[in-house]
């Protein structure tokens, strides 16, 4: 009798453990499809502004993680979620900021203090700083024009407050070696900002990042942060200046083991040891080549620089959501100036759950303003609402809803077939008639966050053969992998790649859409994926295609393999000019030649290049 009660409860047991286990398949299930269903009160507008990410699924078998809209991916290759800038100016900045394709002495000879009275830090010149002066000044020279530049918006108020917080004021220019004073700057470890935080360093220091706002990118709140980091470590590491600054690069972890492993403090010997990345190594030698030039840059061939207009701006409290067109509008400037002044938001109105958010607009025009605000009725200043949709939501739901039309949201959200709708996906509502396009354009706020490829390297591979097969080039590989452009590649490494953000305007093609095409379909015929289709393209997946639809993309000419051709070199040439020309790196065009590394060249001497089908030599 036991034993038959025992074998029932057995039995039961796993009665109920299969129905549990149908019951979540079958929600899973639901979850991805693009059905829907009727409207629950559950589906509520995301009034608190947090941000969900959609994680992907791990398979049970083999606990690799899966994409429910991924494609299938070439051997080798993954997917993984990451932040890339989108403008060309900052991808510019990024990649003269990664040092892709420098080549530092490793010993840094003799250490000259300066005691030249114009530096409130402790500034020395060696072989290493000469180096990165000459680097800037001849090589970066167009970039590091652009920071400096740049810096005259910034430095008078990121030196105010370096000021307050007691530290010494040459040291704001760490900013411009981090981020080129660009506030949209993202590396590869997706840290932001002028003074590139990573998420968990920037919420220690109370920097806010959610759906709306990243106050990392504010000039203000993160210089404040930025102080009160690089003086947290100035006193861990004794009062060393080199090696706090060393730790606002590699981490204070990763410096304190250096000092125990090499049993010194002093920087400069523990960078002759491989105990610190080469990235930290020249960290501060980069500070040291900044200072130089900044505070004397004629010297250097930095001759009538435009310095921008320092920032100056009114601060006024709203007590509710605005849309930032209503503030362009009410200062009577450009929707673009506001977002310029207020590079925390992300989106087209200040966040929904903050009351009496400080918003920057132009100076001198507070007391305006705030009289224009008052005459605007307090359901008027935000036309339009963020909405995620959720399983069982309906666009006829939502318009009931809200008070609005169906085909209003399907126009300004661009939506050809609402039965397409998949959960997850953000709309933006328009809760007035006199609605515009503005707010689609912040919807993704202005980073692309793309799923990128990992790739490994396999026998025979070459920086310059991966760039070409995902149409990026060897720079930006070699930046957002922290290498040098000649890094020798080893079977194996995995190498981070983005080339579905965007396609090389050399090699840019154009397809005419046909009658039956399909995105699935373009992309088979030209040997491309789908997610590249859609990046270089502004297109969804489910974006409906019209006959005549023009579509740019890279073809096969990202996988083309290099010819050999005779370049004749031209009066004012170099070996740098050559090789941005061309895509390549110095040391290839070296090594190809039998180059020495301080070769003159002189006109009409012939140079032997391996290069891609979209150069003709």
């Amino acid at each position: 009798m036991v034993k038959r009660y025992v074998v029932f409860l057995i039995l039961a047991g796993l009665l109920a453990g299969c129905q549990a286990s149908m019951q979540s398949v079958t929600v899973n299930a639901d979850r991805e499809s693009g059905t829907t269903a009727s409207l629950t009160e559950e589906s509520a507008l995301e009034e608190d502004g947090s941000s969900v990410r959609t994680l992907p699924k791990v398979d049970a078998q083999d606990g690799q993680e899966r994409y429910p809209e991924g494609e299938a991916l070439e051997s080798g290759e993954a997917e993984e979620v990451c932040i890339v800038p989108q403008d060309p100016e900052t991808l510019e900045d990024m990649e003269l900021l990664s040092d892709a394709d420098t080549q530092p002495p490793e010993d840094e000879g003799v250490t000259a203090v300066e005691k030249d009275p114009v530096y409130d830090l402790p500034v020395v010149e060696n072989d290493k700083v000469r180096y990165f002066i000459d680097y800037y000044a001849k090589r970066g020279n167009r970039g590091f024009r652009r920071w400096l530049e740049r810096s005259g918006r910034y430095l008078p108020m990121l030196q105010a407050i370096f000021v307050e917080e007691g530290l010494p004021k040459d040291l704001v220019y760490l900013a411009m070696i981090e981020s080129g004073f660009n506030a949209r700057a993202c590396s590869r470890a997706n840290a932001v900002g002028p003074w590139q935080f990573i998420a968990s360093t920037g919420r220690m220091y109370g920097l806010d990042n959610n759906w709306w706002r990243d106050e990392r990118r504010d000039p203000v709140k993160a210089t404040r942060a930025a102080a009160r980091h690089l003086r947290d470590l100035h006193t861990r590491f004794d009062g060393n200046w080199p090696l706090a600054i060393a730790a606002y690069n590699a981490g204070a972890g990763k410096v304190s083991q250096a000092i125990r492993r090499t049993g010194t403090r002093d920087f400069w010997k523990i960078s002759r040891t491989r105990h610190l990345r080469s990235e930290t190594r020249n960290y501060l030698p980069k500070l040291y080549a900044v200072l130089h030039i900044a505070k004397n840059p004629a010297k250097y061939g930095f001759e009538n620089i435009s310095y921008q207009t320092p920032l100056a701006f009114d601060e006024v409290p709203l007590p509710g959501s605005t849309d930032l067109d209503i503030v362009a509008r009410l200062c009577n400037v450009s929707y673009r100036e506001i977002q310029q002044l207020n590079p925390e938001l992300k989106r087209w109105c200040t966040p929904p759950d903050v009351k009496d958010y400080p918003i920057r607009i132009p100076a001198g025009q507070r007391e305006a303003f705030l009289t224009a605000y008052a005459d605007i009725p307090a359901s008027r200043r935000a036309n339009y609402r963020h909405y995620r949709i959720r399983s069982g939501d309906t666009l006829g739901a939502l318009a009931m809803r809200y008070g609005i039309k169906t085909r209003d949201i399907m126009s300004l959200n661009r939506i050809k077939n609402p039965r397409t709708l998949r959960v997850g996906r953000d709309l933006i509502l328009p809760l007035r008639p006199d609605y515009t396009s503005a707010p689609m354009a912040a919807l993704g706020d202005d980073y692309i966050h793309s799923r990128t490829r990992t790739y490994k390297v396999r026998k025979g591979d070459s920086l310059w053969r991966i760039a070409r097969r995902f149409g990026v080039s060897t720079g930006q590989l070699a930046a957002w992998n922290g290498m040098r452009s000649d890094d020798v590649l080893r079977p194996g490494k995995i190498l981070k790649v983005t080339g579905d953000s965007s396609v090389p305007t050399r090699t840019a093609k154009v397809y005419r859409v046909r009658s039956g095409d399909s995105l699935w379909t373009i992309a088979r015929k030209l040997d491309v994926t789908v997610n590249q289709l859609c990046g270089w393209n502004g297109l969804q997946r489910d974006t409906v295609l019209k006959p005549g639809m023009a579509l740019k993309h890279a073809g096969t000419s990202v996988a083309s393999q290099p010819r050999k051709i005779i370049y004749h070199v031209r009066s004012g040439d170099s070996l740098w000019s050559i090789s941005r020309r061309f895509d390549l790196a110095v040391v290839q065009i070296r090594n190809w030649n039998n180059l020495g590394r301080n070769h003159v060249l002189k006109p009409g001497q012939k140079l032997t290049l391996l290069v891609g089908d979209d150069h003709r030599g």
